[in-house]
């Protein structure tokens, strides 16, 4: 996607651009620090966890953070799905923690930047007093164009004679690790020159490997006129356990 970004902001006029090709995934593999916006802790579907004692959590707290202080993280994560948004915020030990969730095998873990006073200096709210929400809970909600796993299942399997599914992985990626039964791979950016290979009386499921060229791939398809939705996860994860056939 971000060779893709690159040559948009090349026909833009902008001249001195430079892709960092290994991008978020390798960043977080390298165990650096990712930040969530202000926004996306207040209004997105993420487990936000104060890492800190909890009598410093009593005493404040960013609103409806859970209060898991850092030696208790990894047994309280233990019922959590592997793809919940992960939020942290604390003191000296919160990069401690990032590591250890990540190594617990959770796809998106990311900080409040400057923690909970980074947050106060922002005007953010807060909350203060006893703690009732302890037991983390999260469900996966669908944002709009997303497919539910169990639909994508269908359609894989077969199951769902009225879907198909469009893999937008290059070649290479296919070649190295397989495809999904049902699918057409197309990868993204050939995906203008190729839409009439699709047929328009179906339901079109997109994937990729973790979502982002999906979710572009959607957009693209439903600005065409067809019946689409994509799938937002990490096709390594445990969850999208579809067949797999090698080339």
């Amino acid at each position: 996607m971000s060779t893709t970004n690159a040559g948009l902001a090349q026909k833009l006029g902008y001249k001195n651009i430079r892709v960092y090709l290994d991008g978020e995934p390798s960043w977080s593999k390298a165990n650096l620090p990712t930040y969530s916006t202000n926004d996306f802790v207040k209004t997105g579907n993420v487990v936000l966890v104060d890492i800190r004692p909890s009598a410093k959590a009593v005493e404040g707290r960013i609103k409806g953070a859970y209060s898991v202080p850092y030696e208790e993280l990894e047994d309280r994560l233990d019922d959590v799905p592997r793809n919940a948004p992960i939020v942290l915020y604390g003191d000296d030990e919160v990069m401690d923690a990032v590591i250890d969730v990540r190594e617990e095998g959770f796809n998106f873990v990311s900080l409040v930047e400057g923690g909970l006073n980074g947050w106060l200096s922002a005007g953010e709210p807060v909350e203060k007093g006893p703690i009732f929400n302890t037991e983390i809970k999260w469900v996966r909600k669908l944002g709009k164009g997303e497919v539910s796993v169990a639909d994508f299942r269908k359609a894989a399997s077969g199951e769902d004679k009225d879907a198909i599914i469009v893999d937008a992985r290059t070649k290479e990626e296919v070649a190295e690790l397989g495809m999904f039964k049902n699918t057409i791979n197309i990868p993204l950016d050939e995906l203008p020159g190729r839409m009439n290979e699709l047929p328009r009386d179906k339901k079109i499921y997109v994937h990729c490997s973790t979502g982002a060229r999906a979710d572009m791939a959607y957009k693209e398809l439903v600005n065409n006129g067809f019946n689409v939705k994509f799938l937002l996860l990490n096709i390594s994860d445990a969850e999208c356990d579809c067949e797999i056939i090698r080339p």
